[in-house]
């Protein structure tokens, strides 16, 4: 086997040439020495290799994900500057030489991050230049750009570190903690790459995560990248070898820097470019020019030249040398460097659009020209470094297009192969007069060097290029553009999407051969199959189904399914369950405030009601004077015994108590229960900070005179100011009444310190102790539609927007009671009819559960036979979906429904439409009045967030969309406005068109049909009720540090200089005085410190509400913006300084080992219950088993002397079952014995004997047992019985603790979520799971583990569930091993826009033809698939976008004509039904049909003998291969392959296609990239060519028209082939139209401005390449699997968690069962051996994987 030095060196020499010319690349003739691949001290040498192996083997457990997550102003990465010049030099698509070709590259790059909210620092380290040395041209251009970027662009760039081991880069890194640095794996040569792997695991190292350039794509929204997170085997791997590293680091440096002096010595006979620089007087000759040329390409060029014919002039003289190797002659040299000036004339003259049309020069320079070329630019770099040094201002413009190689070359082409052929061409006037200028200055400062004049041009006849050809690219190519004709398509829904740009669109004739050849394909009617007319099933039908109505087995199924559910739902919100009675014709009104007009006279009636209702009001007065009387007799025990235990019985009282003078007796008693309490614990001596007596004084006292001042008498009054007087808030008592007049006598007595005083002012004791038992400002009066609570002002908003039929978008915290308008919104819809629907579309399966569980709580309802309140419809399940009047599902299933044609009658059902978390998952629902209740997180999805956009384009009903984050709430409520404008003109037509349906609307009853809105208003509520308060937590000393969290530690001056407070950046009260104490210690003369300190700003409130604390914060924020804005930056900074916290730093290990100590801290602080999230199932499940064993541990090592005991109770227990047993067998009559019965009662006492030993002891478990009943508890287990990890769960809740991921199935999910919400457990391990929507509230919420999910939108998703209203005034989050940079960016980072996404797919375009074509109400499918492809976020307000998404529709139905899909009428036809299944996996769906109509599938599946009715293993297996390729792509960074990892059962690495089956896929990529070009080709004419004439960063213009009059110009730029489709820039590399035709290639050279990337062509590559033009392997999981079975392989070799194998396995698996059901329904012959090999195939993957 190879040595890995060997195979990097392959690697290395493969991709070492990165343009489309070969050329010589090394400067091997420069040096002898070989490139560096030798490490001659053993122990370093091995050093290298294990840091090698450590990066490759975490390579392929890099994830694969979304790098820009948040698209915020403070989050910031660093981009390694040599790897992405590196990176760039590569590319496929740029010859070298082609400069302006290279930055056209660079900025593109860079702008793509931009335009997606990136901020991001470039680093180019000083050592990484000596790397270039042996390319002095790639050192050239390296050079130009770092003079670019800093002087172009307003991109940050960092030149000033040496590397990576200084202590100032260091510091940097500690400062700035940037989120990831984007770095290469793979250099130039070896060396390179060893560079380049010391500088990973250095940053790894620091705790910094990686990301590589390898593999980087991107699309319309996203930016996708290979993300390795920084662990803690990283750290330590560098902590213990660090030294070894250094010298490592130090001997390559060594190395390199002898290199470069060889190299520099060879080529300009000076050991460096200092040298060179001062010995030939560079800097003195460019100022020189000063004054004389203002061009700093000309400047360049001259200085360059001179240097260049100054060396050979020198070599000229010194005959006794020896050349060892080929050189030119100073004659040559001059005519080479004659035609180089010419060239840089051109340029200066030459506009861009004139210069696209270069032609394409094969030749390559031969060995002595390339010779001086790395001269020339081993000079050029020396010239532009001391022109980056000079003390005046210089143009740089002109900085990235120095040089043109290809124009060198035509140049020098014209003048060797075709000048002398009789061909003369004038040079042009102007050309002339500046190249005779350049070259006299060159002369000028040559000084005593004489050279020969600037005509002619050549003086000799030696040839430059090594063969003398004009080829053409295109000449080359077999590829070529079609002659564009589109194929006549008549259809309605085609001409009112397209018919704006039809016109314009060249049509072939009906009789056209093009035409006439097309597939002819039976219609597909989506109902019946084509030939045997069975029926045929769509996805809905497909999805496991319901119980059969007369099987009493699945009766009995469904009854306890119903139970459970009801169960379920009352963990949700306790038993509240409403009867709904239809209320026909009278819909419910808005509610109003206005009072009810009085009669003037009851009737007698009326009188007895009233006496009756006076008299039932007495006798309650009296049951609660009673309850009070029962309950006064406890209460001060319980509050004695646990003051926290006694206010909460306290506050149930207050709850269920109905009369106020009561409630005010109550709290009246306890005032002076807890005053009391006061008293005795100042007199035992007070503890600092611990006021939670006289904490309940003031709440009691804030309590009763907000709600019983109209009840309290003046001894109340009195004994009130008592209280305030002793606690030393005089002036506090003096404002209350009764006491007022007692304010003079106070002032003329002698002032003394009462002995219970709490030692502050009452204003900072209120904020600082009291911050979360603040007033709330709330409505008191009720509104009648709601029960159990009183909504708040912007609650009733929403009800008002349901009543009214209106769309509202909602924005609100999480907890904040939004959900609720959409229970509202079903009991309307329950209630108008019986047949109307309201669908509610969650994001997550568990959210579905959890709401199906609610509605069958909540509601219930009498409905005529056959229908239900409730139905349910995920991917893998459904019950009663059509036939319930509320339909539970996922946005991808109601997409299915809504697009289904024979669904349509039920659609028109619909009256609402839900939609929960949308920002995260958007989705839409169609046309039928609908209410979406969507929140809206999922709008900003990365998979299937564009089907939120179509259920949103389509919908016709009202809906509601949720979000509790979300940036741009106007911009997606003006786009929502805008389908709703659509759908008012759109049914305003139909409703005229429609004269029949009228009449037979008007003979039928109503049901209750709603007023038509198309409103949609926006309702932004962000104040959370509960303040949330952050910990960081550390271990200091083998004790856990757990310090508070300011949110104002977050952020640094200089983005509160730029952007201010993000806006959900909140204080508590707490904090409000912790930052003004902090002001004041930061600056002892601050003007504000008195009218801003609380005493004063507050100044005699006895009662602050939060609103007013609020305020105080709001004013405290603007004067440290003040601070600012005049110059205090010192002072603010040491105010934010100040506040953070500073903890220290431990291993992971050590962190998880301690993580029971943790949790044990947590609960003596009263922190329980908590969720502790992390974001690795296989992590979620270990933490919670470590807390487990901690408490068995600490259980084990007690003593417990009941064991012997207990060993013979159960022996006594056992022999008395056994005489029952035996008696019972005899048949004896137990009842009759007297002695059965004393043995049944010594029975149960043993039982329960035995039940108190063996009982776990409190201090051992955090199960709280008053939670939960014991019958309740069993029934919890019971239904886990046969779950895998039934005991395992059991075992953990028993300990108040639970695990929850999406891994586990699903009734284990519940049961952790509902004994957690019960309060039985405690604990909870979770992922993201319980991210969205998931009710599961607590106390704290804490932070386990760093992770690029980790991000603003998951924070606040996450960190939203502490808090729980109604249980919690204050919610605590906890960062456990989080770094503190980062916890600094997820509290200032603000939540991402909504962004559109690409909206079309082929396998959309045609279920939406589907639709058109096979509706029966062809109007309203028609109104709906308009409405699809009209509407999308992307093309909102961008009408090019739309134009360019009506071409793209264009191309890709003649694509569906062409394979037979659709026919020139529009209707769908051949195998539309097997595509549209599997619409999930495109292109793949359609490969798989390409395979089948080749008969490549018949080839394969063949019986190995005559009637053996399965197939052998080997077909198995090669079918599986060919699968693997189409619905399991998952791709492994190239570097991966060089691995040495050990796989044990996996091969991980997916082997080729069969050959056949690769020739197909070939054919059809082809056809596609042949369609698609064209497609590419004609939307060109859309871009916008201002911008494409611009460099993408810089703006640097080069949109000249004026062409260059000379006749060599004209000739040289005669490129015959396309050019106008491609992006000008990359032309210079002689890249054409043709270039359009390969998808590796379309982003490289597609104009940029259209809006289109490769990610939008269906192209499956058989072999993804990353971009520097290695192999991206395809993980073999999938065949890895079908061959061992084993998920623990899937970790263990594949990189895959197991969770995350198990759901793309089982992705695979339902695909696979999709295709051979579709088989066999189409298929006539059910025992073709296709049909029947996918069959054996499907039941053995599902086998496999149940087992697993």
């Amino acid at each position: 086997m190879a040595s890995r030095r060997e195979r990097g060196k392959k690697v290395s020499s493969d991709i070492l040439i990165p343009g489309k010319e070969t050329q010589q690349v090394m400067l091997a003739n420069v040096s002898s020495k070989q490139s560096f691949y030798n490490i001659q001290n053993p122990e370093l040498q091995k050093c290298m290799e294990e840091i090698t192996d450590l990066i490759l083997d975490d390579i392929p457990k890099a994830e694969y994900v979304s790098l820009l997550n948040d698209y915020v102003e403070s989050e910031f990465f660093l981009i390694d500057g040599d790897s992405m010049f590196i990176t760039c030099a590569k590319e496929l698509t740029l010859q070298r030489g082609q400069n302006l070709h290279f930055f056209y590259l660079v900025e593109r790059f860079l702008l793509d991050l931009s335009s997606k909210g990136a901020k991001y620092i470039i680093v180019f380290f000083k050592d990484a230049e000596y790397l270039y040395y042996r390319n002095p041209d790639l050192l050239s251009l390296r050079t130009a750009l770092i003079i670019h970027l800093r002087n172009n662009t307003q991109t940050p760039v960092h030149t000033e570190f040496s590397n990576c081991f200084v202590s100032g880069w260091k510091k940097f890194l500690e400062d700035s903690y940037p989120y990831f640095l984007i770095i290469s794996d793979d250099g130039l040569d070896q060396l390179q790459t060893n560079f380049l792997h010391i500088y990973i695991i250095h940053t790894l190292s620091k705790r910094i995560n990686v990301v590589l350039t390898s593999g980087q794509q991107s699309d319309v929204v996203r930016t996708y990248g290979y993300h390795i997170h920084n662990a803690y085997h990283q750290w330590h791997f560098f902590r213990q070898r660090e030294a070894k590293i250094k010298n490592l680091y130090e001997m390559l440096l060594a190395y390199m820097k002898r290199s470069s002096s060889e190299t520099s010595l060879s080529l300009s006979a000076y050991p460096s470019l200092e040298t060179l620089a001062t010995k030939c007087q560079v800097h003195s000759k460019i100022t020189s020019l000063r004054m004389e040329i203002e061009d700093l390409r000309y400047i360049v060029c001259i200085v360059t030249c001179s240097l260049i014919l100054e060396k050979f002039h020198q070599e000229s003289q010194t005959s006794s040398v020896k050349q060892t190797k080929p050189a030119l002659t100073l004659q040559e040299a001059e005519d080479l460097i004659r035609m180089y000036c010419l060239s840089v004339v051109f340029l200066h003259h030459m506009p861009l659009s004139q210069r696209a049309q270069i032609r394409l020069i094969k030749n390559k320079w031969n060995e002595e020209t390339f010779m001086l070329i790395q001269q020339y630019k081993l000079c050029e770099s020396v010239v532009l470094q001391n022109l980056a040094k000079v003390s005046w201002k210089i143009d740089f413009s002109v900085l990235p297009d120095l040089s043109d190689n290809l124009l060198w070359k035509n140049i020098v082409f014209y003048y060797e192969a075709e000048k002398h052929s009789g061909f003369d061409l004038e040079i042009g006037t102007k050309i002339e007069r500046d190249y005779e200028l350049l070259w006299k200055q060159v002369t000028t400062l040559l000084g005593t060097v004489r050279i020969g004049s600037s005509f002619p041009l050549r003086t000799t006849t030696k040839h430059f290029l090594e063969n003398k050809c004009l080829t053409s690219k295109g000449k080359e190519s077999k590829k070529t553009f079609l002659n564009p004709g589109f194929i006549p398509i008549t259809n309605t829904l085609v001409d009112a999407f397209t018919g704006d740009i039809l016109s314009d669109m060249p049509f072939l004739r009906r009789d056209d051969p093009v035409v006439v050849s097309l597939k002819q394909q039976k219609e597909f009617d989506e109902l019946r199959h084509w030939h045997s007319g069975k029926l045929l099933s769509d996805d809905y039908d497909r999805t496991k189904g319901e119980f059969h109505a007369k099987d009493p087995w699945a009766l009995r199924n469904k009854q306890k399914m119903q139970t459970y559910l009801r169960f379920y739902g009352q963990t949700l919100e306790g038993i509240y369950s409403k009867t709904i009675v239809t209320q026909r014709d009278n819909p419910k009104k808005a509610y109003t405030d206005a009072k009810k007009s009085k009669k003037m006279h009851k009737t007698k009636a009326e009188i007895i009601i009233e006496e009756n209702q006076k008299r039932i009001q007495a006798e309650e007065n009296k049951k609660q004077e009673r309850r009070w009387a029962t309950f006064a007799a406890t209460i001060e025990e319980k509050i004695e015994e646990n003051m926290t235990y006694g206010m909460s019985c306290l506050q149930e009282f207050l709850k269920t108590c109905r009369k106020a003078s009561v409630k005010c007796t109550a709290e009246m008693a306890v005032l002076n229960i807890c005053f009391g309490m006061w008293m005795e614990r100042c007199h035992k001596g007070k503890i600092p900070g611990n006021f939670n007596e006289a904490i309940e004084v003031m709440r009691i006292i804030h309590s009763v005179l907000i709600n019983y001042d109209d009840l309290l008498k003046e001894t109340d009054f009195q004994q009130i100011g008592k209280y305030l007087r002793a606690l030393g808030f005089d002036n506090l008592a003096v404002t209350l009444k009764y006491l007022k007049d007692l304010e003079d006598e106070r002032k003329n007595l002698k002032k003394k310190r009462s002995k219970y005083a709490v030692g502050m002012g009452s204003s900072r004791f209120q904020l600082q102790y009291m911050g979360h038992y603040l007033i709330r400002e709330e409505r008191k009066d009720y509104d009648p539609r709601v029960e159990h609570f009183i909504p708040d002002t912007w609650q009733r908003e929403l009800l008002d927007i349901v009543d009214n039929n209106e769309s509202a978008v909602i924005v609100a915290p999480t907890s904040s009671g939004k959900t609720y308008a959409s229970y509202y919104c079903m009991e309307k819809i329950l209630r108008n009819s019986d047949d109307g629907v309201v669908v509610y579309v969650a994001p997550t399966k568990a959210l579905v559960n959890q709401v199906w569980a609610t509605i069958y709580n909540r509601f219930n309802k009498v409905l005529p036979a056959g229908l239900t309140v409730g139905g349910v419809f995920t991917r893998d399940y459904r019950h009663d979906s059509l036939n319930s009047q509320i339909l539970v599902t996922v946005p991808q299933c109601l997409e299915i429904l809504l697009l289904s044609p024979r669904r349509q009658d039920w659609a028109k059902k619909i009256r609402y439409v839900i939609f929960d978390e949308i920002t995260r998952n958007m989705e839409l629902y169609p046309q039928v009045q609908l209410l979406l209740v969507c929140h809206v997180h999922c709008l900003g999805g990365e998979i299937g967030a564009e089907v939120w956009e179509h259920l949103l384009a389509i919908i016709r009903c009202p809906f509601l969309a949720l979000s509790a984050t979300i940036s741009n709430p106007k911009h997606l409520t003006e786009w929502l406005q805008s389908v709703k404008w659509y759908w008012q003109h759109t049914e305003a037509n139909l409703a005229q068109n429609s004269t029949a349906v009228k009449k037979v609307a008007r003979g039928k009853k109503s049901i209750g049909k709603q007023a038509e809105s198309y409103k949609v208003k926006l309702v932004v509520y962000g104040e959370r009720y509960n303040d949330l308060e952050k910990y960081v937590c550390s271990l200091k000393d083998d004790a856990f540090a757990i310090d508070h969290y300011h949110p104002c530690a977050a952020l640094t001056v200089d983005h509160i200089e730029k952007y201010g407070f993000p806006l959900d950046l909140s204080l508590s009260p707490r904090e409000s005085i912790l930052l003004y104490d902090t002001m004041v210690k930061s600056r002892e003369n601050w003007p504000g410190k008195h009218s801003l300190d609380p005493e004063e700003f507050f100044k005699d409130k006895i009662i602050i509400t939060k609103t007013e604390a609020r305020e105080y914060e709001k004013q405290l924020k603007e004067e440290l913006k003040m601070w600012i804005k005049h110059g205090l930056q010192n002072e603010a900074k040491e105010v934010l300084l100040l506040l953070k916290p500073q903890p220290s730093c431990s291993s992971e290990k050590e962190m998880k080992l301690n993580f029971p100590r943790f949790v044990e801290k947590l609960h003596q602080m009263n922190k329980l219950p908590a969720l502790f999230f992390l974001f690795k199932i296989n992590e979620v499940e270990n933490w919670a088993k470590e807390v487990c064993k901690a408490l068995e541990e600490k259980q084990k090592n007690k003593e417990i002397p009941d064991s012997e005991k207990e060993q013979l109770l159960i022996k006594k227990c056992k022999k008395i079952e056994k005489s029952l047993a035996d008696q019972k067998d005899g048949k004896k009559g137990i009842h009759e014995d007297d002695k059965t019965v004393t043995k049944i009662a010594e029975l149960e006492s043993i039982m329960d004997r035995l039940e108190k030993i063996a009982a776990i002891p409190f201090d051992c478990t955090y199960v709280n047992d008053q939670a939960v009943d014991k019958d309740t508890l069993f029934k919890i287990f019971d239904r886990t019985r046969r779950m895998k990890k039934n005991k395992e769960l059991q075992k953990l809740a028993l300990r108040g603790i639970g695990y929850h991921h999406a891994s586990l199935e699903y009734k284990g999910r519940q049961m952790v979520e509902m004994l957690f919400r019960m309060g039985f457990i405690q604990i909870v391990t979770a992922t993201g799971t319980l991210a969205l929507g998931i009710n599961m509230p607590c106390k704290s919420v804490v932070f386990l583990q760093n992770s690029v999910y980790l991000d603003a939108l998951n924070y606040r998703q996450m960190s939203g569930r502490a808090g729980r209203r109604g249980q919690d005034l204050l919610g605590n989050v906890f960062f456990y091993n989080i770094p503190l940079p980062k916890i600094q960016k997820l509290m200032k980072s603000n939540v991402p826009e909504l962004r559109g996404q690409f909206p079309l797919t082929i396998s959309l375009i045609l279920r939406v033809m589907l639709l058109a074509s096979k509706a029966d109400d062809k109007e309203d499918a028609h109104a709906k698939a308009l409405s699809l492809l009209k509407h999308s976020l992307l093309s909102f307000k961008q009408p090019r976008t739309l134009a360019m998404l009506k071409l793209y529709f264009l191309f890709s139905l003649q694509f569906l004509v062409k394979e037979g899909y659709v026919d020139c009428d529009g209707n769908t036809t051949g195998f539309t039904g097997l595509v549209t299944h599997l619409h999930y996996h495109e292109p793949s769906n359609i490969v798989l049909v390409e395979f089948l109509v080749k008969g490549l599938f018949h080839k394969l599946c063949q019986r190995s003998k005559k009637g053996q009715k399965l197939f052998s293993e080997s077909v198995m297996e090669t079918l599986v291969l060919v699968l693997a390729h189409l619905f399991g792509r998952k791709h492994i960074p190239a570097a991966a392959v060089n691995s040495k990892r050990k796989f044990y059962q996996s091969k991980v690495f997916l082997e080729d296609l069969p050959e056949d089956f690769a020739a197909a896929l070939h054919e059809y990529n082809c056809k596609i990239q042949e369609n698609f070009g064209q497609f590419l080709q004609i939307v060109s004419t859309m871009a916008d060519m201002k911008q494409e004439y611009q460099l993408p960063l810089s703006k640097l213009d080069f949109s000249s028209t004026e062409q260059l009059e000379s006749q060599l110009a004209s000739h040289l730029m005669s490129c015959s082939e396309g050019r106008t489709a491609v992006s000008p820039f990359v032309c210079l590399s002689g890249n054409t139209e043709l270039d359009l035709l390969n998808a590796d290639t379309v982003n490289s050279v597609i104009l940029r401005t259209i809006g289109v990337t490769a990610a939008n062509l269906p192209v499956l590559h058989p072999k993804m390449c990353d971009s520097q033009g290695r192999i991206m392997p395809l993980n073999a999981y999938i065949l890895d699997f079908y061959k061992h079975g084993s998920l623990a392989a899937m970790a263990q070799d594949n990189s895959l968690h197991e969770g995350d194998a198990y759901y793309l396995l089982r992705d695979f698996a339902l695909a696979l069962k999709a295709i051979s059901v579709s088989l066999s329904e189409l298929c006539d012959n059910e025992d073709d051996n296709v049909v029947q090999a996918f069959k054996q195939l499907s039941e053995e993957y599902w086998e496999k994987l149940d087992k697993a």
